[in-house]
């Protein structure tokens, strides 16, 4: 065995995948689909890092176009060579011209280099000459130092916990849908991918239904076996089933900037994270359309600024008061390396305030060139500032904290009845009043912190009159939003029908059932709402805030909701002893190195508390986090996928 040795950094890893491909980019075309250029987008810049390599053009897969007379093709995929994505790389390879392609693909199950190679030069005709890169580290997007995200998994949602008459009350991986059971296969190749590059020894713990079939799958799967018994450096490797506790996901508990910018500010083409930011106050057009098109968008990735990433550290690990007061340091620092005439004040940050520093940099060309990635992130927290849906945030978090006080006094039909008469038609609403969006938010949120629901008429007829107000409501809208699109299946309001919408509605309704009882067989963590006292109010407790509090705990005691997936017939016979002798269970906080993976996204605010818990109970512990997504509040990644 090898000897233990440091663990190489998120980012580090991140930008290590994209070396085979960036030593092959000269004189090639390189095509990457959506995920892998998301990747690339926060792990080194973007096309940018291509074209500084030598690549003649980067273009999209699905292509638009061919290589264009260029006999060298580089395809990057986030996933396996299959399906779409083998078709996309067939059409280009079929078109005639490329002479020699490199791949760089996910595991395919029982397809090797040599054969992929083989499929390639049969593309290609008669003289290719094809390459299958060696396969590194997976295609991660790395958000901070701590949180790297998979943007090739991004429709990975635990199902809804339905019962199951008659058959297990939980599938094991062959009884999943089929592109469920992929998706499962992908992950556990992409983390072994990950853990290989890591030397990681780790160990499998899971809480919830389809995290113990992750689980279970890397704790199987032959390769990480392989890999296990080379490697020096021990790890916990926890899953956790974001469905558990939704209303981690919708609610508006969290004061930090990163979490406000990302979820107000309109997404960048193609991409499921980042953000456009309207670049227009740096030049001088004058226009009113606030999107203005003509001007290419900032972003939030700034992998080659060194302040502009400081910054983005910040917005994530600050409060929002504080983060953005170390925006105006940053500004003000920056003016002053290009002696630009700031004028400093002291109290509160405005954006208006910020909005005049940036007026600084507007016609010094110089001063913006070496300050550009600084400058869209201090323009993301004006435009976020400024953005009306901010001062919903504060509505949404003191209805949010009426509702915890609501559901510990009263059963769940008085408070739907409390939230029916705020339903309003889009012709009745005002401008702060709440949307159908709004209340889908609301509904998740308090479905999931009920927990299980006693049923009856009194809530079934409470529910009908909820229904209808909504149904009313969708029917009214003049024009659909993205969601409502997607919940009625409709594309256009003409084409909505009150049918459909009640469909719709009924639909969502069977899973919010769903999601109230998705803790209903757990023991420990069976419970996020804390009902308060005569001395305090009730609050919202996350359930991974109690993963992580039960891993910390001092205690050490048997975790019976968070469980070990046995990896071999060591960890087999461990845990059969343990339970006539005084043999001690592996634990997650036996290892140096945490690892959280949530299955369905994390939010901002989770990563941060997640840090501080480590930080405070076990300080030695390194703590990173994986998701499949991040999630995003306003309108949620998982919940829309949900309803899907």
């Amino acid at each position: 065995m090898a000897a233990a040795g440091a663990v190489p950094a998120l980012p580090r890893l991140c930008r290590q995948a994209w070396e085979p491909v960036l030593a092959r980019a000269r004189r090639a075309v390189v095509f990457l689909d959506a995920a892998a250029a998301e990747a690339l987008h926060w792990a080194g810049g973007g096309a940018g890092a291509l074209l500084a390599a030598g690549a003649l053009a980067v273009r999209p897969l699905p292509a638009d176009e061919g290589p264009a007379g260029a006999e060298r093709a580089v395809f990057v995929l986030s996933g396996p060579l299959r399906d779409g994505a083998a078709a996309a790389v067939r059409a280009v390879l079929g078109a005639g011209g490329v002479r020699r392609c490199a791949l760089l693909c996910g595991e395919a199950e029982g397809g090797g280099p040599g054969e992929l190679e083989e499929t390639l030069r049969r593309w290609m005709g008669e003289g290719g000459r094809a390459e299958v890169l060696p396969r590194g580290p997976p295609l991660l997007a790395p958000l901070s130092a701590e949180l790297g995200l998979l943007p090739a998994l991004a429709g990975l949602v635990p199902p809804p916990a339905r019962p199951r008459p008659g058959g297990p009350a939980e599938p094991g991986l062959g009884a999943l849908p089929a592109a469920l059971r992929d998706a499962v296969r992908d992950l556990v190749a992409e983390l072994d991918a990950l853990f290989g590059a890591m030397g990681l020894r780790e160990e499998c713990f899971a809480v919830g239904a389809l995290s113990r079939v992750l689980a279970a799958e890397l704790a199987g799967f032959a390769p990480a076996r392989n890999r296990r018994r080379a490697a020096a450096n021990r790890a916990s490797v926890v899953f956790v089933d974001r469905t558990l506790d939704l209303a981690g996901a919708v609610g508006h508990h969290g004061d930090n900037l990163a979490e406000k910018i990302l979820s107000t500010l309109p997404k960048l083409p193609g991409h499921k994270t980042d953000v456009m930011v309207n670049m227009v106050e740096l030049t001088a057009l004058q226009t009113p359309d606030e999107a203005c098109s003509i001007i290419a968008p900032g972003c939030l990735a700034q992998p080659n600024s060194p302040a502009a990433k400081a910054l983005w550290e910040s917005f994530m690990n600050l409060k929002q008061k504080e983060a953005v007061m170390e925006t105006r340091r940053h500004l003000v620092e920056a003016a002053s390396r290009e002696n630009l005439p700031i004028k400093m004040s002291m109290g509160r940050v405005t954006p208006e305030q910020l909005s005049s520093y940036v007026q600084l940099f507007k016609n010094n060309f110089k001063a913006l060139e070496n300050h550009c990635g600084l400058l869209q992130l201090v323009l993301a927290v004006v435009q976020t500032l400024k953005h009306p849906q901010i001062s919903k945030w504060d509505n949404f978090l003191a209805f949010e904290r009426l509702l915890l006080q609501t559901i510990g006094e009263s059963e769940m039909p008085s408070v739907l009845n409390q939230l029916l008469p705020m339903i309003k038609s889009y012709s009745e609403r005002m401008q702060d009043d709440y949307t159908c969006e709004d209340f889908f938010v609301l509904l998740v949120y308090m479905y999931s912190v009920v927990g299980e629901i006693k049923n009856g008429e009194e809530l079934d007829k409470a529910e009908e009159e909820v229904k209808k107000a909504l149904v009313k409501a969708i029917c009214d809208e003049p024009e659909l939003s993205p969601l409502l699109q997607k919940i009625t299946g409709c594309n256009s309001a003409l084409n909505l029908t009150s049918q459909k919408a009640t469909d719709a509605v009924d639909n969502i309704f069977k899973l919010l059932r769903d999601i109230a009882r998705a803790r209903m067989h757990m023991k420990q963590f069976n419970s996020v709402h804390n009902p308060g006292s005569n001395t305090n109010q009730a609050s919202y407790k996350p359930l991974l805030k109690q993963v992580v509090e039960e891993i910390c705990s001092a205690d050490r005691p048997d975790c019976v909701d968070i469980e070990h997936m046995s990896s071999g017939l060591t960890d087999l016979l461990k845990t059969g002893f343990s339970m006539f002798m005084k043999v001690n269970r592996p634990h997650p906080g036996d290892h140096p190195l945490l690892i959280i993976f949530m299955v369905g996204g994390v939010t901002v605010s989770e990563v941060k508390m997640v840090k501080d818990l480590v930080a405070t109970h076990k300080p030695g512990t390194q703590v990173d986090l994986v998701s499949r997504w991040l999630v995003n509040v306003f309108y949620s990644i998982p919940v829309e996928g949900f309803f899907n």
